[in-house]
This record gives structure tokens, sequence and C-alpha cells, in this order.
């Protein structure tokens, strides 16, 4: 691969670069020269709260734009999330958006993955954990005004967070990914950390 030029063209919420690159091809030799544009916001973690005990998550709803500007329903079902500061680590945000956007202390976490969510056009990685939680009150109004944030969180069984999945209702990815995960290691999950209390 051969950058030729990076050009930062935007400066805003999010910033754009662009690119011209030749790349090697799978049948041998060069691309010719294309030009790309990739939006930099940084990176992110998010976490899918789990109670072990209640057997529930916590989920989150709030407005995103870019579901609007998609044509879709605005008002997003997704878990907690929030962007790595400098300095910062995933786990520490993890722990930091939990509280701030769901109102939960998380106890221990386990990687779900590290994803890109649309390397055609974003540079930005998604670190995604489950965390666990006691979530005998969880819920309520969450998020930071001065973030311009409006966070409605909800405990939810999981074999109803799994219905809504199956129903569509949640198109979020990082939410997809998790509780699809969850699904598959739900057993174990619980077996270790109910064992260890």
């Amino acid at each position: 691969m051969e950058v030729l030029e990076r050009k930062r063209v935007y400066r805003g919420y999010f910033q754009i670069d662009r690119y011209r690159l030749r790349h090697r091809l799978f049948a041998g030799g060069m691309s010719a020269v294309i030009t790309r544009e990739v939006a930099e916001r940084g990176h992110a973690a998010g976490v899918l709260p789990y109670d072990p005990v209640r057997d529930a998550v916590v989920l989150i709803e709030q407005f995103r734009v870019g579901a609007l500007a998609a044509g879709r329903d605005p008002w997003l079902i997704e878990v907690v999330a929030g962007i790595v500061e400098p300095g910062e680590r995933h786990e520490q945000v993890a722990r930091r958006e939990a509280k701030e956007e769901a109102g939960v202390k998380l106890r221990r976490l386990v990687l779900i993955a590290d994803l890109l969510l649309s390397a055609g056009a974003l540079s930005e990685t998604f670190r995604l954990y489950c965390g666990e939680i006691a979530a005998e009150s969880a819920g309520g109004l969450h998020g930071l005004s001065e973030e311009g944030e409006d966070i409605r969180a909800e405990r939810v069984p999981v074999r109803k967070a799994l219905a809504m999945l199956r129903a569509g209702r949640i198109a979020n990815a990082p939410a997809v990914i998790a509780l699809q995960w969850l699904a598959l290691n739900r057993r174990r999950l619980r077996t270790e950390w109910l064992r260890r209390e």
C-alpha cells in the first residue's frame, strides 16, 4: 500500500481526511490511484451490563441523528458506550459510561470483541465488553446535560432482550453483537460469575 497524500478537509464534531492511495491487488500488481474520505472521531468502548442473578441486562435508549438521516426511527436501543479520551483505558471508559448512562456500577468485565464498525468510511475502533452488575435498582433517566445526552435506561430480562433482537427492535450493531454473544455465552458466564460470589 502506498499513501500518496493525506489531507484534513473538514474539522467539526468529526474530522474528515481525504486519502489518495494505491494498494496491492489480489491478482498481482498495484491498483490505480484512488481517493477516499475517512471520518476520524477517535475510539470507543461499550459494555452490555448483565446481572447473572436476575438474568437481566440493562439497555439504553437515546436519539441518534445518523438513524434519522438513514430514514430510520432515531430512538435506538443500545448498549452503554463512550469515546476513549486521551490517557484513558477502554475499561475505564466502560465503567465511567455505565455510571453516567445507566446508573450502574460494573464489577467484572469480559471482553466480547474489538471491532471496526464501518471500516469503509470510519477509522473508529469499538472495544465491546460484558460487565457484571447488580441490577435491582437499574433504570431511569441518565446522561450528561452538558453533552446533550437524554438517555433512558431499562432493566430487561435476557429472554425479552433476545425476543426484541429477533423482532428487529434492536438494530444498533454493538447491541446486536453483544446480545448474540450473551446468547452463546450466558450459561457459562452465569456459572462462572455466580460461583465466585
